[in-house]
């Protein structure tokens, strides 16, 4: 049965330039969060995104590695996964998934899947990650 995490999260994101990428519709940013709450965490990763001349409609794919402990009924765990983002934005209207990479679990997140939810409000982003957990060892 799936656990759900819950906390705020703070994010720092940062362009990152090419001057051999000539297109400027395609962008480039690292990515670095620091997650409260059921998950005491840090990640970094790396965002490639897409704009369009339409306002309001982009695109953008993430990988990001997630190192921290994990609060689960059975006690606290810790190491760390990798989650992989895939996100649309049409005229406005916002479409997000975000999954635990297959297998990318280690020390006692090994065997980790899920999914995370990300929830913006008056400028403040919060979490809710539904995962399940094999039992420790």
């Amino acid at each position: 049965m799936p656990i759900h995490a819950t906390g705020p999260f703070d994010v720092k994101l940062a362009p990152q330039t090419d001057d051999k990428v000539g297109d400027p519709t395609v962008g480039r940013m690292s990515i670095d969060k620091q997650f409260h709450g059921d998950l005491e965490a840090t990640s970094k990763g790396q965002m490639l995104t897409a704009m369009t001349e339409t306002k309001g409609s982009a695109g953008y794919v993430a990988i990001e590695r997630v190192t921290g402990t994990l609060h689960t009924p059975g006690g606290v765990r810790s190491g760390s996964f990798a989650l992989q983002h895939f996100g649309t934005l049409t005229r406005g209207t916002p479409q997000l998934n975000v999954t635990v990479v297959p297998d990318s679990g280690t020390g006692q997140l090994v065997g980790l899947t899920g999914k995370m939810t990300i929830n913006i409000a008056d400028g403040k982003h919060s979490y809710d990650f539904e995962y399940t957990l094999p039992d420790a060892p």
